[in-house]
């Protein structure tokens, strides 16, 4: 198991979903999330959640000031990088005290029409009203020079493309066109389980 864990943290490394760097205009620390480089379909939200509190917690707590996010959702393909709802929920509700009220804003780049859509409808019984009211859609990156300075986070190739991509073929936002590298609709993020679905139904 500790072998496993070892692998997983190398790999996680490697590949750097998760990474802090620079700071906000306001000089708060950036924790920037490229979901295309997420394993998702191999890492437990344990381990996920093991890495979290070794590599990257304790870069944020209180003490520290506080903190945003920069969540780069480009390219993200639904069965490949994304851990499902519920996991993301579950590491939120369990992120330290500290952690959880050092966190100021969410800054969610590239977003597509069904993810907004998903939020709009689900996102406030989903998660807390602290965490929804700081999420910031950032459709293009000139709009997140706006809140970050350039150079303050590094820009994966794939989401510049993107970008330009969405700048050339601007109906893909409202989901009339589909990303022909991909020949798919930008999914949105999908109830990872039939239990998550009947809970929707419930709460609806």
């Amino acid at each position: 198991m500790a072998d496993e864990s070892d692998a997983l943290f190398r790999l996680l490394d490697e590949l750097e979903p998760f990474k802090l760097q620079g700071h906000d205009k306001r000089g708060r620390r950036i924790l920037r999330i490229v979901g295309k480089f997420f394993p998702g379909r191999i890492v437990e939200a344990a381990d996920l959640m093991r890495y979290l509190e070794a590599k990257i917690f304790p870069h944020l707590n209180g003490k520290n000031g506080g903190f945003v996010i920069v969540y780069m959702h480009s390219c993200v393909q639904r069965i490949e990088n994304f851990p499902g709802v519920s996991v993301l929920r579950s590491i939120y509700e369990s992120l330290p005290p500290d952690v959880r009220g050092s966190l100021e804003a969410v800054f969610f780049v590239h977003p597509g029409l069904q993810s907004r859509l998903f939020f709009a409808t689900f996102g406030r019984f989903l998660f807390s009203s602290g965490l929804y009211g700081k999420l910031r859609y950032v459709s293009r990156l000139e709009f997140l020079w706006e809140s970050i300075r350039r150079g303050e986070v590094e820009v994966p190739e794939l989401v510049a493309d993107h970008d330009e991509e969405l700048e050339r073929r601007p109906l893909m936002d409202y989901g009339v066109e589909s990303d022909h590298q991909h020949r798919r609709p930008y999914d949105a993020p999908a109830m990872d389980s039939a239990s998550s679905m009947r809970s929707l139904r419930c709460i609806s």
